[in-house]
């Protein structure tokens, strides 16, 4: 869908600072074109080949993406060590978690290589290069193409060049399009497949604060876990075996005890995921009225009944964890945009931006018949939104809302075979592909709860969503149950096979399509799906006009201002940021410092308390002041600190590297009081938080007793 976008934000920005922040997503690769000298005056000592290089190894080669971008994560040691942020590494730890081995509670830590932890589907990809291919493509288009046709002529010359790139290595190639579709670019991976859990803090340190401090500061949160990146003998990337061996790095950041101080520079390596910077005021106007509200009222529910559940016993907090803190992240956010846009005055700004643009195309005839009509072509998208907000709500309530339905769905190809195919070998395969996810699936799952969620979310869907959109199961309810979706439910999941997980497996013992036919909740799955489809083609229709106005409006706003150095919003390819070490003043007659400390962390205890209790080892070793060669200048053990760089989701675990090239934090999240950040940068505002690198080795060392992990390390004190 054209607009439904999840800004995932984790952009870092805050109010009158004392350093104006260095706005800018950089491509490694032409940071010695445009960013290098500025770099250099605010205290890098590096060059841009000690940054980026493709003839030697550099910095670009420790940081890797997690999950294909999904987090950031960084390498420590030449034996594959990797440190990146708790709540990137959560899954794997919940996941790894029960009542007797409660890694979300007492933390995890590796003592040999032997007990280190497997994650099936979890990767580390390396970028090997860059390279602009912008003329390779835009020389086969032309401004009669349509938009499909278009597409189809972007993804032909782009499946040449992808596979040229890799000939017959095992890299992956991809070319992606950035600002708005106007240039293009090759970037070339190594993925590997085997990374182990290593270690992590109890969940009171690596989520210290919980949902209350999310997005806030002052943060005194250990957020970091660790892995390991394992490979095949010959030093390639292999799926999981006992017989790999720790990855030989090119290249490993070395770690710095001495710390920063105001105004000194930082940088920061990572994979953003996506940012909006260049949306118009109608694309902010539809965020901040569809997309934010309802994803607030939808998870507000959503999370409510997750947390009545959770509170049961200890392990159906384990179960739900993960999923609960998926959610309530971009709960929160989606409430500080909105009131950061509001505040900021972004929509007006825009306005101004667009009255300038407009000025500018109107003055010449050329540039009227070239980009005349941008502005006319997005706003004329935006002006019925019906299909579009069902389309939002629809996403929030039924796919990404109960569990159930969209597991029930994957059983769809299962289900087609047994009706079309009557080669068994099809229909084993299909049922396979099921069948192997049983265990996963229903090892974190609670069936009364998602009945309950199911209940509340598609009342809310039914309330606010016209009926054209609703599924034909909503006729049912409204007339045989009263409209009570509760009812409704809770008989849908009993009769269901897939109400339990004993009923799947002994229907997949010899499964018939005549059973799935009359299912209930497997009909009401496809039926959900089915609505989907219909409301996408609907959204559709007017997408070919706003992917042409988008382009257009930023292909002219470059022309525009050809004097500025444009940076293209984040796609999950890696990006530069810098900056420098920074304290803030988020409102009249309050000022935070730069860093906190131990103290702090202690200062906020409530014992027993989900968010804010203190591990009572911790507190020993405060009191004692046992902080080792750790401590600061002053004898503190400083927690958490501030810098001005431009991050957003995805830079999650990126390191934050000091001019010497030496890792000094890892960056974690943002500040409450400027969460526009996404959509629109203020160069007065930006904030990024990180976890001191120095709080991380005492935790490790003092906490976890992990000193094996300590000695691979290269430290500089």
């Amino acid at each position: 869908m054209k607009r439904f976008l999840a800004i995932v934000a984790f952009i870092q920005v805050i109010l009158p600072g004392m350093v104006k922040a260095d706005e800018g997503m950089w491509l490694p690769a032409l940071i010695n074109k445009l960013n290098i000298n500025q770099m250099s005056k605010e205290g890098c000592s590096l060059k841009a080949e000690d940054i980026y290089s493709i003839n030697h190894s550099s910095l670009k080669d420790a940081v890797v993406a997690l999950d294909h971008g999904s987090c950031t994560a960084e390498l420590i040691s030449d034996e594959g060590l990797l440190l990146t942020n708790h709540h990137c590494g959560f899954d794997e730890i919940q996941e790894h978690s029960s009542v007797d081995h409660d890694y979300l509670q007492n933390g995890f830590w590796a003592k040999t290589k032997e007990e280190e932890l497997p994650n099936v589907g979890k990767t580390a990809s390396f970028l090997i290069r860059f390279e602009d291919v912008s003329e390779k493509v835009l020389s086969q288009l032309n401004d009669q193409m349509s938009t499909d046709d278009r597409n189809k002529k972007v993804r032909e010359v782009s499946n040449e060049i992808e596979k040229e790139a890799t000939g017959d290595t095992h890299y992956e190639a991809r070319v992606q399009a950035l600002y708005n579709e106007n240039r293009y670019y090759l970037f070339v991976y190594e993925t590997f497949r085997d990374i182990r859990l290593v270690g992590a803090p109890p969940q009171s340190m690596g989520k210290f604060g919980g949902d209350t401090d999310n997005w806030m500061w002052p943060r005194h949160t250990a957020d970091f876990s660790m892995f390991r990146i394992y490979c095949g003998k010959d030093g390639k990337p292999a799926s999981y075996s006992k017989d790999n061996v720790p990855y030989k790095p090119k290249y490993y950041l070395p770690i710095s005890l001495k710390g920063y101080k105001m105004g000194d520079f930082a940088m920061i390596l990572g994979y953003p995921g996506s940012t909006n910077r260049y949306k118009t005021s109608y694309g902010i106007e539809y965020t901040m009225n569809i997309t934010n509200p309802i994803r607030i009222k939808v998870r507000e529910e959503k999370q409510r009944i997750m947390q009545e559940f959770m509170n049961t016993s200890r392990k159906a907090r384990i179960m739900y964890s993960a999923k609960y803190a998926r959610s309530a992240n971009y709960y929160k956010y989606s409430i500080g945009q909105n009131q950061g846009l509001k505040r900021l005055n972004v929509l007006e700004k825009k306005r101004q931006l667009e009255d300038q643009f407009t000025k500018w195309v109107n003055a010449d005839e050329q540039r009227k018949a070239k980009y005349g009509e941008a502005l006319r072509l997005i706003a004329n998208s935006y002006k019925n939104i019906e299909d579009e907000k069902a389309f939002e709500y629809m996403v929030e309530s039924m796919v990404r809302g109960p569990e159930i339905f969209y597991f029930a769905y994957r059983t769809r190809p299962l289900y087609d075979a047994l009706k079309s195919d009557k080669n068994s070998e099809h229909v084993s395969l299909a049922s396979e592909r099921v069948r192997s996810g049983l265990d996963e699936f229903f090892k974190d799952y609670d069936s009364e709860t998602d009945q309950k969620i199911a209940a509340a979310l598609f009342k809310i869907y039914d309330e606010n969503v016209a009926p054209q959109y609703h599924p034909p199961f909503f006729k049912t309810v409204k007339l045989k149950y009263g409209n009570d979706f509760e009812k409704y439910t809770k008989e849908l999941y009993a009769k269901s096979i897939f109400g339990s997980q004993e009923r799947l497996v002994r229907f997949f013992e010899a499964p018939k399509a005549k059973v799935l036919e009359k299912d209930p909740l497997f009909q009401a799955s496809l039926e959900i799906f089915r609505m989907m489809g219909l409301i996408g083609d609907e959204t559709g229709k007017t997408t070919e006009a706003l992917e042409r106005g988008n382009r257009l409006f930023v292909g002219g706003l470059m022309e525009m201002e050809a004097d500025k150095n444009f940076y293209p919003d984040a796609n999950s390819s890696m990006r530069l940021t810098y900056g420098t070490v920074g304290d803030y003043i988020p409102r009249d007659a309050v000022k935070y410092n730069y860093f906190t400390t131990l103290k702090g962390y202690i200062e906020k205890e409530i014992p027993g308390d989900d968010e804010f209790d203190v591990p009572a080892k911790l507190k020993e070793l405060y009191y004692a002041k046992d902080y080792g060669r750790y401590a600061d200048a002053d004898g503190n053990l400083r927690t958490c600190f501030m810098t001005n760089n431009d991050i957003t989701g995805g830079n999650s675990g990126s390191p934050v590297i000091n001019g010497k090239g030496e890792l000094i934090g890892i960056a974690f999240d943002g500040n409450w009081e400027a969460m526009s950040g996404d959509i629109a940068f203020e160069n007065d505002l930006q904030k990024c938080i990180n976890v001191d690198i120095r709080f991380v080795l005492w935790t490790i060392d003092k906490m976890g007793g992990a000193q094996n992990l300590i000695d691979e390390m290269t430290i500089a004190n």
